[in-house]
């Protein structure tokens, strides 16, 4: 039996029915203290080896040994935390060093909540030259997990192990290789002869069965999102009485703090969630509201991100693509997602329309990847279907069969907007299979000095006060608070 899980932040992955305004479901609970809360990471030997299979299989594993598993995940990455969220139950957090920063990061992981954190690698361990598996855990001072493809080796799956424990000294990265868990591993004498061959010093936490029911479907972009593809839970259990969670108990470790406090998450009183509701009482505190598209199109947003943006304003939801209205609000906020899969009904969507209308009148929108495609003119997929899209940027989108860019991005302000002030820096993540096709008078607020952007070297299309980039942004950059200021400021004028 599961152990019974406090309160806390309603995941906003799921988006079965999404709420339209925000609601007792999205009160905040203040995280335990820091120190309480131990790691360990789960790396992998390279991509695809089933990192998040692992992650989910070790989460449930903790859950019924009693305990309060807060589940994050290295790198950039939407998809594979959402499958995080619906075992642990909360939402998982970002650990990505280009976006955040050493210290950021580091704020980022002491606001989780619970006594144990689950971390899942991005990639291969060494991987990746701005925020690899090896260099999150080396910031944070966390031991690592390797995730092994065990079918069809034994004696050579612990070679593997003892390679990439010694290999850390030839990268320069402080990073301790504890042990293995071995992926689709049998039972008996291939479990038995993978542990008897690890060397000194590398522990065997478990294996995990080979079992169909413990793969996630795929698409472009990555896996399917965790409300679309859960995991068989027989399986998941299954699985979870295959791992010694005593011996990766024995080896998580407390990680290096930020060298201040991070902010409490307070929780927010009722009453102040039902005013959000009615627009005549939002604002009495002088606090703005923002209305946040969630929905299958719009699924790519940071837990810290929606957590920044309530700590400053009110948070209204709506679906766009279940037809909801744009609610009343002072900005509006599209994340990344798939606008591609429900173009029809983005075609058709009453909010897009209203949302032309409060664009043009000056509401400050802000729209990533998902969201820049929702603020063209139109969008055409693979296919070459059309849809008429809200019209507010001079683009028009067109879908790839192959990623058109995916890299950490660094980009330079070169006006205002509402995501950084002229001069100032911002680092983050572009990961998409679509190209804008942009007017020859098409304004930019980013010049890109890393990664692709949208056109010519350039980043966020600009029109009134709206903005839409190809790259996702953490609110450890500044940019949340930046478009936060932006619209406190239009709601006085």
């Amino acid at each position: 039996m599961e152990p019974a899980q406090p309160e806390r932040l309603a995941v906003d992955a799921d988006f079965e029915r999404p709420v339209a305004a925000v609601d007792d479901r999205h009160l905040l609970v203040l995280p335990q203290r820091f120190e309480r809360m131990k790691e360990f990471v789960l790396g992998g030997t390279q991509s695809g080896v089933g990192k998040t299979v692992a992650t989910l299989a070790v989460i449930r594993a903790l859950q019924e040994a009693d305990h309060n598993v807060q589940p994050a995940k290295a790198g950039p990455d939407f998809i594979d935390p959402s499958h995080h969220a619906q075992v642990a139950g909360t939402p998982s957090r970002t650990l990505d060093l280009w976006l955040e920063g050493t210290e950021g990061l580091r704020r980022n992981y002491a606001r989780g909540d619970g006594d144990i954190c689950v971390v899942e690698g991005v990639m291969g361990l060494y991987d990746g030259d701005c925020s690899s598996t090896a260099m999150v855990a080396a910031a944070l001072g966390l031991p690592v997990v390797l995730v092994v493809d065990a079918k069809a080796g034994m004696e050579s799956v612990a070679a593997t192990a003892h390679g990439f424990r010694e290999y850390a000294a030839h990268a320069g990265v402080d990073v301790d290789v504890a042990g293995i868990l071995a992926q689709r591993a049998h039972g008996g004498r291939h479990a038995e002869g993978i542990r008897d061959a690890l060397p000194a010093g590398l522990t065997f936490f478990g294996r995990l069965p080979p079992d169909s029911d413990l793969v996630i479907p795929d698409r472009h972009l990555g896996l399917e999102m965790g409300t679309e593809a859960p995991l068989d839970p027989a399986a998941l259990d299954a699985a979870a009485e295959t791992i010694r969670t005593d011996r990766l108990l024995d080896v998580a470790r407390s990680p290096v703090g930020p060298e201040h406090e991070p902010r409490p998450r307070a929780a927010r009183d009722p009453s102040t969630a039902r005013a959000a509701r009615d627009p005549s009482t939002a604002r009495d505190d002088g606090r703005p509201t923002v209305a946040v598209a969630r929905d299958p199109a719009f699924c790519f947003v940071y837990p810290a991100t929606l957590e920044r943006l309530r700590e400053r304003a009110d948070v209204v939801t709506f679906s766009p693509v279940a037809g909801d209205d744009l609610p009343a609000c002072d900005g509006v906020y599209l994340p990344g997602g798939y606008p591609e899969l429900h173009g029809p009904a983005l075609a058709d969507s009453t909010a897009l329309a209203a949302l032309a209308e409060r664009a043009a009148a000056g509401t400050p929108t802000l729209g990533e990847c998902g969201g820049l495609m929702a603020l063209s003119e139109s969008l055409t997929t693979v296919d070459g279907n059309t849809h008429g899209m809200a019209g507010v940027l001079p683009a028009d989108v067109r879908m790839a069969d192959r990623y058109q860019a995916l890299e950490h991005v660094e980009l330079r302000a070169e006006r205002d907007s509402l995501s950084a002030a002229t001069g100032e820096i911002r680092r983050g993540h572009e990961f998409h299979y679509s190209s804008a096709d942009v007017d020859s008078d098409a304004r930019f607020a980013f010049e890109v000095h890393r990664g692709s952007g949208i056109a010519d070297e350039r980043d966020g299309l600009t029109e009134y006060r709206t903005l839409g980039t190809y790259c996702h942004l953490h609110p450890e950059s500044g940019a949340v608070d930046t478009f936060l200021d932006r619209v406190a400021a239009a709601a006085v004028e």
